[in-house]
């Protein structure tokens, strides 16, 4: 299958797939700042805030599917413009372990690049299988935090902070 990793600028034509990506990999245990069950009013209320941010949006798409999401949250404060956040980056559970995270990283790493980010920045929370890709891509692990979000059972757990420099020396 081909994946084709796209940055939008509207979310008004993908509100309904945005918002069942987000609910279905809350469902599955994504730590990505929800609880489950997730309701629709919820989700679709996250997305109406990513719509009026800076963040800028990429989404993957297997056959016109959408099957995954990220953010590159563009710092706009005087002293960070060198650096942005990675934030919500989601793949479908039906469609792990195809590259399309690895495809929607390279696509945020990119944007950064143009925009002459030098410092890329992002969390997880311990244990996630997104630590490996993270890893994989070359990001440094800086440390965790204790307890830093809680589950769906009741527990917390810890957040693991990472950075890649991507300036091109």
């Amino acid at each position: 299958m081909n994946v084709i990793v796209k940055e939008i600028t509207t979310i008004e034509p993908y509100l309904n797939e945005l918002s069942t990506l987000l609910m279905d990999v809350v469902d599955d245990g994504a730590s990505v700042g929800f609880l489950p069950p997730l309701k629709e009013r919820e989700a679709t209320e996250y997305w109406a805030t990513v719509q009026n941010s800076t963040a800028v949006l990429f989404l993957a798409f297997i056959e016109n599917e959408v099957v995954g999401t990220v953010q590159l949250q563009l710092e706009t404060k005087e002293n960070g413009k060198h650096r942005a956040e990675i934030a919500k980056l989601m793949t479908h559970p039906r469609f792990r372990r195809r590259g399309v995270g690895r495809l929607l990283m390279e696509a945020a790493e990119n944007r950064a690049r143009s925009e002459k980010r030098t410092l890329l920045v992002l969390d997880t929370r311990k244990g996630d299988p997104s630590n490996d890709l993270y890893t994989a891509l070359q990001f440094k692990k800086v440390g965790e935090i204790p307890e830093y979000c809680l589950t769906a059972d009741g527990q917390y757990e810890a957040t693991v902070y990472y950075y890649k420099l991507i300036n091109d020396k």
